[in-house]
């Protein structure tokens, strides 16, 4: 009880101190105001526990009326910047409260003073409440004034400088920011400030332009043409990632030179990227490096070559890139590996040791996932670096492991390391099929947000090749009704993945599987895709109704149940305003119905789809030629039962003359396909 009220007594005191810091902000002498607040500054350094108390004491709204009053003395009102800056630096708590006391529109009020000393204060006060995290930027470009204003003070010292390019970089979030600051001359004014004597300064502009470049063509075109100091930007930054640099200066170029390569505004196979941006990164997933130099360096390596294959295959030899990276995952990841450790730690009594440990364990799901990034970069292309990434140590294995982290951003990062490898169908034959890797891919799509859904279900599109041993075992884990249920999503990314999962599914299948896929899918979801204002959609629609619609008995049998209603979907995508694709897989499917025994009478009775057949042997694009003579080929096959009568009313019709007229065609193959048509007449 006396260690309670020793406790009691010593908080009292504590917030009694910070009672009397606040209350001398109302001392109707201004004097002994400006002390009062700079003994306030000085008693808040370093100790959140005081910073919290001023605030909930009422210190900041006092504080900000002083800071915006005219009448108060410019050092009065540096000094509360000041404070208020100190106060900032506690923790996110402080941040929001200082934000709900408007104290952003204050300091941006306070720019507008001629005074230097005061300008660097409200800036250095600005720059520590943008970099929170919990702090909203768009807070920064509300007034349209603030922006150009904030930007004419760069040239006043190297202290508005560094706080002004922190703040850019920080408040850069979106495309349209990106494009206000581009507007205002962001590029023109911040360019000079790569070449400072200030490392601080140099090291802020280096980074606001790497977020101005992100993903933003506009701006990495431009940059290509600046000069600084008369040296391309391009040459500056290449400079930067030179080994004698510091490391954040060679990381934050690299991502430079990776935006605008990836913007289309410097060639993949420019000196800049192939000889310094590329060997600078990979030496960033190096075990020298600080685990968020590794993170950082392989993800913006994984950025920079996803699309490249070339560049995917230069990285791949670069120093052993490929098992270089398989020391991202050797760190601890389950619950019981780490309480293990933290036991052995506490009984090194090596402080140092605990704190590298904690410091390990909290990146070592960012170490994952940017192995897995990078990995899934590495193997999107080509066959031989997919074989030598599964051969890595226990590769599979950590994958697959990946695939049911707690972290949702290392089971999205697996599962396209995933997609990547299954890309091969050597890994889907082997690696996938010994690993049975089908398993908890099917568990991870039971529940996940879409983002990793989208992901795993483009996978499980090439894990149902007709080729993967794992078609088998998904189809009998009830993998239909789930994939039918990916085709009604909102997603049109979820849509067209749950279709071609079902068309790869449908492939040679055999009847039973086919009439599953009809009956979960159902008649009516199957029409709404084939009208689905999506393309890509429509096309795997199209693509799923061709491959069930193969081999005779199939065709007649699902045409027998519903040939109306694909008769009329037929009719209407061909009179539609569709692609030329979207009206040549539409006649494919014509064609596979004019192969079915029974099937082909639903067309020859139906003398409007034979004139649209007619229309498109006639059309001027070679593609839907050949499709619709392929289909009046099957139509008159002369084996077949009936070939007579069809011969006879498709001659009345024309049909031979133009199939005349086609053996004349310029197109070799086209000229074939009529020939062979023909010769079912004269056989």
């Amino acid at each position: 009880m006396a260690c309670i009220e020793i406790l009691f007594r010593i908080s009292d005191k504590f917030t009694a101190t910070s009672r009397h810091y606040v209350d001398r902000l109302f001392d109707p002498d201004p004097q002994n105001v400006l002390q009062g607040v700079i003994d306030m500054k000085n008693a808040v350094i370093g100790n959140n526990k005081q910073k919290a108390n001023l605030i909930v004491l009422g210190a900041v709204p006092r504080l900000l009326y002083l800071l915006q009053q005219s009448s108060s003395s410019l050092e009065l009102r540096t000094e509360c910047a000041v404070v208020l800056g100190s106060l900032a630096m506690g923790t996110e708590n402080n941040i929001k409260s200082l934000v709900d006391c408007h104290i952003i529109p204050a300091l941006l009020q306070g720019l507008l003073c001629s005074d230097l000393i005061f300008i660097e204060a409200c800036l250095r006060c600005l720059r520590t409440i943008f970099i929170s995290p919990v702090t909203p930027v768009q807070l920064l470009y509300t007034d349209p004034t603030v922006i150009p204003h904030i930007m004419s003070l760069l040239s006043r010292s190297q202290h508005t400088q560094e706080y002004i390019t922190q703040i850019f970089a920080h408040c850069c979030k979106t495309p349209e920011h990106q494009m206000v600051l581009f507007n205002h001359g962001a590029i023109q004014n911040i360019a000079p400030l790569l070449i400072s004597p200030s490392y601080k300064v140099r090291m802020q502009a280096l980074k606001c332009f790497s977020v101005l470049a992100y993903e933003n063509a506009q701006v990495s075109m431009t940059l290509v043409n600046v000069l600084v100091d008369g040296e391309q930007l391009s040459q500056v930054f290449a400079r930067m990632m030179q080994r004698d640099k510091p490391i954040e200066m060679q990381l934050t170029a690299a991502k430079c030179l990776t935006y605008m390569c990836r913007a289309g505004a410097i060639r993949t196979d420019d000196n800049c990227i192939i000889l310094k941006t590329l060997p600078c990164l990979v030496r960033m997933c190096s075990k020298e490096r600080l685990l968020e130099e590794r993170v950082e360096g392989a993800e913006t390596l994984a950025f920079l070559m996803e699309p490249d294959i070339e560049l995917q295959r230069i990285a791949s030899v670069t120093d052993h890139l490929v098992s270089m990276l398989a020391d991202y995952f050797k760190y601890p990841s389950s619950v019981s590996a780490i309480t293990d450790i933290k036991r052995l730690s506490k009984l090194r009594h090596t402080r140092d040791f605990c704190n590298q440990l904690d410091h390990d364990l909290k990146h070592a799901h960012e170490l994952r996932q940017a192995a897995f990034k990078l990995y899934a970069s590495l193997g999107s292309n080509d066959e031989d670096i997919r074989k030598k990434i599964t051969e890595t140590e226990n590769m599979m294995d950590r994958i697959v492991s990946g695939l049911s982290e707690s972290s949702i951003k290392v089971r999205l990062a697996a599962v396209r390391c995933l997609h990547s490898l299954s890309r091969s169908v050597q890994q889907l034959r082997t690696s996938f099929h010994d690993h049975a890797v089908w398993k908890p891919l099917m568990k991870l799509l039971q529940n996940a947000p879409d983002e990793v859904l989208v992901m795993a279900s483009s996978t499980l599109c090439n894990l149902l090749l007709e080729f993967s041993p794992s078609k088998e075992p998904i189809l009998e884990s009830g993998v239909i009704e789930l994939l039918c249920s990916l085709t009604q999503s909102d997603s049109p990314a979820l849509r067209v993945n749950g279709i071609w999962a079902l068309m790869n599914m449908a492939f040679q299948a055999d009847q039973k599987v086919k009439v599953e896929i009809v009956r979960a899918l159902g008649t009516e979801q199957l029409f709404r895709l084939l009208s689905d204002p999506d393309t890509n959609v429509l096309m795997k629609t199209l693509g799923l109704l061709r491959n069930l619609l193969s081999t005779r008995p199939h065709i007649d049998q699902i045409m027998s149940s519903h040939g109306k209603q694909i008769m009329q979907a037929v009719t209407l995508i061909l009179e539609g305003e569709h692609s030329i694709e979207v009206k040549e897989q539409t006649l494919c499917i014509l064609a596979n119905i004019a192969d079915g025994n029974t099937a082909k009478e639903l067309i020859m009775t139906n003398d409007d789809m034979l004139q649209k057949i007619k229309y498109y042997m006639g059309h001027s694009n070679v593609k839907l030629q050949l499709a619709a003579t392929f289909c009046i080929s099957n139509l008159i096959w002369n084996e077949e039962d009936g070939s007579q009568e069809r011969q006879d009313k498709l001659r009345e019709m024309g049909f031979v003359d133009i199939l005349h007229k086609l053996t004349q065609a310029s197109d070799p193959s086209l000229c074939d396909r009529a020939k062979t048509a023909m010769q079912q007449y004269l056989a």
